[in-house]
């Protein structure tokens, strides 16, 4: 008997636009509700989930200009501010949770959740349709522009019984996509002419990077899976230098294209500071650049390479960023006027984070099916280059497709297969052993009492500050090669009824007391 034919993968058109209040970034569109309301929105590995801006986010001085800023379409014959539940018919309100972000990095807020209908790129006729997808309308805090979530794990709002499929694994599941995987880049508006942002679900693009043979697993912290060693950070042609070592030791660091920034140790910062003569700004936790200095990186353009690998092989991939990847504008509301910044942070502790700058210069391919990465440098096509689409197989297809990287061009680097073999020969063991550990550990989406919000202190990577409730992220939970199955439970945001969504999810009543245990009584072990 023949296996059913696997589907191609899914390639995003981007949007053609820039969006964001801290750097241009190039945006995909989607259409949420019936009929669709339309939003620009930008990939995220940090979540499963779709979050897009609601209409009650706007404040009213900004009222004119809000809903085009955080990438909202004309709607109804005018222009919107953001999602409006009240308008669609296929709404079905689950309640008001945390946002699915990165709280360790302050990069969180609040949302009013329900399941909905969602387009995949509307303005293609051919731009599936899926229904009952999990969408956060964001009230407060959390990013300005809305989120196209890309990690596996379904949500549960309620208790351990009831997950509610990812986007990845909705369109896996109705044979929309060969596997869970993805390829991609953030483009570069610096560039000239400027270059679009690249995403592939179910394979990547060839012509948007250059090859190599080095494959990264999963971190076992399912918080962290694409996260791996900094060995070196090298800056060349900087104001008082012609070549400087950024970076003393090895640091651990996560690949994190949800957030906008690199979160770094201090002490790198500091180089950072002096060899780019940047000026750090408290009120912000952002490093300005004045427009004495801005014009003579400009005219220098210095490089930043840097190295990520293992000693144990010895491999390494060197990623090079000019200074145009750093030359940031951040506007309203994080400044009252547009303002030059470079996209570095003070990491607290050690959540080390390469977020979407680096991503400006580098093409990650992420395979859920095999627990794996790669990285590569970013490649710059003309715009009249066709695409090289190649497809990742699920490793249960390999016995009739040969390998993930078969003869006919539809495969994933050299190194991944590596991944592949080791994945289908020791696949069936460890994911008993995954299996154990994963129905060990979930997550938590938490009702909380309004009045402890304002306890949190204000983030400058999203729109406002936390006033009143809130929500928490999902975690994944991973060893090595095997299959990606996991669950998070969420409960709300206050101690408020909330709608149920048509009965089925059991309601959860308890609340946390202070924002300082925010992350740990989210989490049930």
């Amino acid at each position: 008997m023949e296996n059913p034919p696997i589907a191609a993968p899914l390639v995003f058109d981007a949007s053609q636009e820039w969006d964001g209040n801290d750097g241009k970034w190039s945006s995909f569109v989607i259409g949420v509700g019936t009929p669709a309301q339309n939003f620009r929105v930008l990939p995220g590995i940090a979540t499963g989930e779709i979050l897009v801006p609601s209409v009650e986010a706007c404040k009213p001085e900004i009222q004119a200009t809000c809903g085009v800023q955080r990438g909202a379409f004309p709607f109804d014959g005018h222009q919107s501010n953001g999602f409006q539940a009240n308008k669609s018919s296929t709404w079905q309100q689950i309640g008001l949770y945390f946002l699915d972000l990165r709280d360790d990095l302050n990069y969180t807020g609040k949302g009013l959740f329900g399941l909905e209908r969602l387009g995949l790129m509307p303005q293609n006729p051919k731009g599936p349709t899926l229904r009952n997808q999990v969408v956060g309308a964001i009230t407060a805090g959390g990013p300005h522009v809305g989120v196209l979530g890309l990690d596996v794990k379904p949500a549960n709002f309620s208790t351990f019984d009831f997950p509610q499929a990812s986007l990845m694994t909705t369109m896996w599941d109705e044979s929309r996509i060969p596997s869970r995987s993805f390829g991609y880049t953030a483009g570069a508006h610096y560039r000239s002419p400027k270059v679009l942002g690249s995403l592939t679900v179910g394979g990547f693009d060839q012509e948007r990077f250059d090859p190599n043979n080095i494959t990264f697993l999963f971190d076992p912290d399912d918080s962290q899976p694409t996260s791996l060693h900094v060995q070196n950070i090298v800056a060349k042609d900087t104001l008082n230098s012609s070549i400087i070592n950024l970076l003393d030791n090895v640091a651990y660091m996560q690949l994190d294209f949800t957030v906008p920034h690199l979160w770094l140790p201090h002490d790198v910062c500091d180089r950072f500071e002096q060899a780019f003569g940047l000026i750090y700004d408290s009120d912000t936790d952002l490093y300005r650049v004045n427009d004495s200095i801005h014009d003579q990186l400009l005219q220098k353009n210095p490089t930043v390479t840097i190295g990520l690998g293992t000693s144990d092989p010895p491999q390494r991939v060197n990623i090079e960023l000019p200074y145009g990847a750093f030359d940031l504008t951040a506007g309203a509301p994080i400044y009252d006027n547009d303002t030059n910044y470079f996209p570095i942070r003070r990491a607290n502790g050690t959540k080390y984070t390469l977020g979407r700058a680096f991503f400006q210069e580098a093409y990650i391919i992420v395979d859920y099916e095999r627990l794996s990465f790669s990285v590569h440098q970013a490649r710059f096509p003309q715009t009249n280059k066709p695409r090289d689409i190649k497809t990742i197989y699920p490793p249960q297809s390999l016995s009739t497709n040969t390998s993930a990287a078969s003869t006919n061009g539809s495969g994933i680097p050299k190194g991944a297969v590596v991944g592949i073999v080791l994945g289908v020969s020791i696949g069936a063991m460890l994911l008993i052993a995954y299996l154990f550990v994963i129905l060990k550990r979930r997550r938590t989406k938490r009702k909380t009492d309004p009045n402890d919000m304002a306890q949190i202190p204000p983030t400058h990577d999203g729109v406002q500050e936390l006033h009143d409730d809130d929500k928490k992220p999902s975690e994944i939970q991973g060893n090595e090669l095997h299959e990606m199955v996991g669950y998070q439970n969420r409960e709300e945001v206050d101690g408020t009824s909330r709608i149920e969504l048509l009965g089925d999810i059991p309601r959860v009543s308890r609340s946390i007391h202070s924002s300082t245990d925010l992350v740990e009584k989210s989490r049930k072990k």
